[in-house]
């Protein structure tokens, strides 16, 4: 098994919505900075948003205004709520723990005009 696992990928109309959830082990969400990143077609990776263990949230300009990372501790989860989705937003969202280089295998998500 892999350390992190992605769901909540799928097709969806540009505008719409979608939430991403991504579960990690033990409190590991709790003291270190989590992270999603995306393939887009052939693009190289990209760097999509951050939540630190204390709850400060970082975001790429190309998102900023439509996307949200949030972290349920009960859970153990990491979450990206993506709003107003753009047919450029299609790719492959994996969730990362940096520090520890934990991935996920990540989720496809697919924006469809």
């Amino acid at each position: 098994q892999v350390p992190l696992v992605e769901s909540g990928g799928g097709l969806v109309q540009a505008g719409g919505s979608l939430r991403l959830s991504c579960v990690g082990p033990g409190d590991i969400f709790r003291f270190n900075t989590a992270a999603w990143y995306r393939h887009i077609q052939t693009e190289e990776r990209e760097f999509v948003a951050a939540i630190t263990g204390g709850g400060y949230a970082t975001y790429a300009d190309s998102v900023k205004g439509r996307f949200i990372i949030v972290r349920d501790d009960a859970k153990s989860t990491v979450y990206l709520q993506m709003n107003g989705l753009k047919p450029e937003d299609t790719g492959v969202y994996s969730c990362a723990v940096p520090k520890w280089a934990f991935w996920g295998q990540g989720t496809q998500v697919t924006v469809a005009s």
